[in-house]
C-alpha cells in the first residue's frame, strides 16, 4: 500500500520538477519533502527521481509512479465523497445533436461519470430542433445543440464556420443542379443550405434525406452530393468544396447548451461546468 501523503508529495515534486518549489506548494519544509520521497522509493524498490545540483527528473519508474499517483488520490477522494455524502446525486436528462456527439463529448461525459457516480445520467441523441422542443416539453434538463448565431438563451460552447463539405473526387457542375444532402426537415443546415443557395441563384436537389449524421457522412463518402457541416467537425478523409465549387458562404453556428429551469440545479451546472472546462472538439 502506498501512502497518500507520500504520493501527494511525490505528485507535487513531479510537477513542479523541484524539491524547493513543491514545499513552498505544498506549506512543508524542504527535507520533510525529500523525506516523503525517499519513503516512497523505499516503499516501490524502486529509485523513483534523479536529482544533481542542476536539475530533478522523473525516473522510468518514476513517470510510472506518477500515472499510478494520479490515479490512486482521484480514487481516494471519490471515495471520500461518497461516503462523506458530499457526492451530488439525482438524474440528469442530457440530450446532445448528432453531430455533436461524434466530439470528444463522450470522453467528457464518461469524464463526468466517474467523477459523479451517484448523478444517473440518461443520454438522447438527436437533431437540435427536437431536442430542443424535448427540453421545452420538460422532458430533458439539459441540451447541447446546434443554434443560429446570437440567440440569446443559453451558454455557447463554441462558434464554428459552416462549410460545404464533399469528398475529394465529388464534382458539382456550376450548370447543373447542387446535389444536396441534408437532414429531414426542419434542420438548420438544411434551410441554411436552401437559403443560401436560392439567394445565389443557384438550382439544387435534394440526393440524399436523413435523420441523423452517420446517414450524412455515408453518402457525403459515396459521393452522391455535398453537405453543410461545421468546418471544425469535418472528418480527416473529407474535405471543404465551398471554395472549389463556387458554392455561396454560409455563415457560422453556435454550439449551445440550454437548460430547464424546472430541472436539479446542482446536476445541471456540473455538466455545464464540466463542458464547458474542456474543448469539446472533433474526434481524431
Amino acid at each position: 500500500m502506498f501512502d497518500p501523503v507520500l504520493l501527494h508529495t511525490f505528485l507535487a515534486v513531479a510537477d513542479t520538477r523541484s524539491f524547493t518549489r513543491a514545499a513552498q506548494r505544498l506549506g512543508i519544509s524542504q527535507p520533510t519533502v525529500s523525506q516523503h520521497v525517499r519513503r516512497l522509493e523505499e516503499a516501490a524498490k524502486r529509485q523513483l527521481v534523479s536529482r544533481d545540483t542542476r536539475e530533478v527528473r522523473l525516473t522510468d519508474n518514476g513517470d510510472a509512479m506518477a500515472g499510478f499517483a494520479r490515479t490512486i488520490l482521484a480514487a481516494h477522494a471519490e471515495a471520500d465523497r461518497y461516503f462523506s455524502g458530499s457526492a451530488m446525486r439525482g438524474r440528469l436528462r442530457f440530450g446532445a445533436a448528432d453531430d455533436l456527439a461524434i466530439t470528444t463529448l463522450p470522453r467528457i461525459l464518461r469524464h463526468f461519470r466517474q467523477q459523479n457516480p451517484q448523478i444517473n445520467l440518461e443520454l438522447t441523441i438527436d437533431q437540435s430542433g427536437p431536442l430542443h422542443r424535448r427540453l421545452t416539453a420538460g422532458h430533458l434538463d439539459l441540451i447541447f445543440i446546434k443554434q443560429n448565431p446570437g440567440t440569446t438563451e443559453g451558454a455557447v460552447v463554441a462558434t464554428d464556420e459552416l462549410v460545404w463539405m464533399g469528398q475529394e473526387k465529388t464534382v458539382v457542375e456550376p450548370d447543373q443542379p447542387v446535389p444536396l444532402i441534408a437532414y429531414q426537415g426542419p434542420s438548420l443546415s438544411r434551410q441554411v443550405a436552401i437559403d443560401a443557395l436560392e439567394r445565389a441563384g443557384r438550382t439544387w436537389r435534394i440526393t440524399c434525406n436523413t435523420r441523423e449524421v452517420n446517414g450524412v457522412l455515408a453518402a457525403v463518402r459515396a459521393g452522391i452530393g455535398v453537405a453543410v457541416f461545421p468546418r471544425s467537425l469535418i472528418p480527416t478523409d473529407l474535405v471543404k468544396v465551398t471554395n472549389r465549387f463556387s458554392l455561396p458562404e454560409l455563415g457560422h453556428v453556435d454550439f449551445t447548451l440550454l437548460s430547464n429551469p424546472a430541472a436539479a440545479a446542482g446536476p445541471v451546472e456540473a455538466l455545464t461546468t464540466a463542458i464547458l472546462a474542456r474543448a469539446v472538439t472533433r474526434v481524431a
